[in-house]
């Protein structure tokens, strides 16, 4: 049993392993193209007992005791609040508008065929041991399940887009708004699950109502107020220390009124982010709070999601089709219909492969919705390693494919500039 001072000392100690290990696994990801965020979530597993802990099991152990994981666990809830809070003052509303159809087609395709594919899949999975909570409902895993295959990972979407000079083009507009949607979309059907979960109606309904009740103040009363205080910025030029802690202040009321509710931090995070005021302001909430977040506490995240991924577990030949099935059923729900749907509103073959390839990208979103459903007991620990497999394999698949369907030609016609290695 380890004090307080003891355990602060494996604290830092911990911090300097997780930023050291997901620095260079990031650092190798960007030497083949692939973003830096995918390379420290492998980072993150590789500290866990998928690698670290089979190679060296008394070492892992002693570096990540089980004590510390109330620590971690907690600081890597700050780095998720911050870094939804980012993802919404990110958010352009331009997106939707300037292909709305177009995208809400696309969107709807990537979200109801793998809604539909993994809630099946769920449906199969519950008569089965192992993979779902003792409180969870049937449908309660087969939503879950669904909703957790629908999600793009919006953010890396974003990178990837901007990194291959696809922004402000009608393919990298359309496929921007498409992930949009199908973030909102899979999040609401997250917050309905969670609401639900092991709690009676009322308490779903107290949930569902105070959600609404949050968004609808934030959206207007909070709008106002958050104008108030861009029109300040604006006039000063910046964000001063005083502007800074009241709006850190807003954003940690407001996850911790949507965590009181049972629907969870990160949504009140991603609420107030989309009602802040574009411009100056914007840029410089990014500017203040995107490198810390992304440097220092997203791996701590990784890292916590890596200590619960257990590769072991997948260790029957039963497993690994299932894991195979979840992986197909992945790729071909989400990519496929979002391929069809383009072909449908009339893109050509090789942009709708090329947004079908993009939108099939999972990576963080997708790791935190898995560690919502682990933490609240939805999943468990096998499912949820299945789940991380099959989301890592999707969003490294995605730069190659893309290069490969659409990125050679296209750089060949001079439609895209050099894909940066940094």
């Amino acid at each position: 049993m380890l004090n307080e001072f003891e355990l602060s000392l494996r604290f830092f100690l911990q911090l300097a392993f997780i930023l050291g290990v997901c620095r260079v696994v990031g650092w190798l990801a960007r030497c083949i193209l692939q973003p830096q965020v995918l390379g420290e979530m492998i980072g993150g597993i590789l500290l866990g007992p998928s690698l670290l802990g089979w190679l060296w099991p008394e070492g892992q152990a002693w570096l990540f005791p089980k004590q510390s994981m109330a620590i971690l666990f907690s600081v890597s809830q700050l780095g998720l609040v911050l870094y939804m809070f980012l993802c919404g003052v990110e958010f352009h509303q331009e997106w939707l508008r300037d292909r709305l159809r177009s995208a809400a087609m696309v969107s709807v395709a990537g979200m109801l065929a793998p809604f539909i594919l993994g809630g099946c899949v769920g449906f199969w999975l519950h008569g089965e041991p192992g993979f779902f909570g003792p409180k969870t409902r049937v449908w309660n895993g087969a939503f879950f399940l669904g909703a957790a295959l629908s999600i793009t990972a919006f953010p890396v979407l974003s990178r990837m887009i901007r990194e291959r000079g696809l922004t402000g083009t009608p393919l990298g507009t359309l496929t921007l708004a498409a992930g949009a949607l199908d973030d909102v979309t899979a999040w609401c059907i997250l917050a309905l699950v969670l609401a639900s979960f092991d709690h009676h109606w009322q308490s779903a309904a107290l949930a569902i109502g105070g959600g609404f009740v949050y968004a609808l103040l934030i959206f207007t009363v909070g709008r106002k107020f958050f104008s108030f205080l861009g029109a300040l910025a604006e006039r000063k030029g910046k964000i001063n220390h005083d502007l800074f802690a009241l709006t850190l202040v807003l954003v940690m009321l407001g996850s911790w009124f949507t965590d009181a509710i049972k629907i969870y931090a990160v949504f009140g995070a991603f609420v107030m982010g989309l009602a802040m005021p574009r411009g100056l302001f914007a840029a410089e909430l990014k500017r203040l709070i995107e490198p810390l977040t992304m440097v220092f506490l997203l791996p701590l995240f990784f890292t916590f999601s890596g200590l619960n991924t257990r590769i072991d577990l997948v260790r029957t030949p039963e497993l690994w089709v299932i894991a195979a099935i979840i992986f197909a059923v992945a790729c071909l729900g989400k990519g496929g219909a979002c391929y069809a749907a383009a072909r449908l509103r009339g893109e050509e073959n090789r942009s709708a492969l090329a947004i079908g390839t993009l939108m099939n990208v999972r990576g963080l979103m997708e790791l935190i919705m898995l560690n919502i459903g682990l933490q609240y007991g939805i999943i468990h620990q096998t499912l949820f390693t299945i789940m991380v497999m099959m989301a890592i394999g999707t969003s490294l698949m995605a730069a190659p494919l893309f290069e490969w369907v659409y990125g050679r030609q296209a750089r060949i016609k001079g439609e895209l500039g050099v894909i940066p290695v940094d």
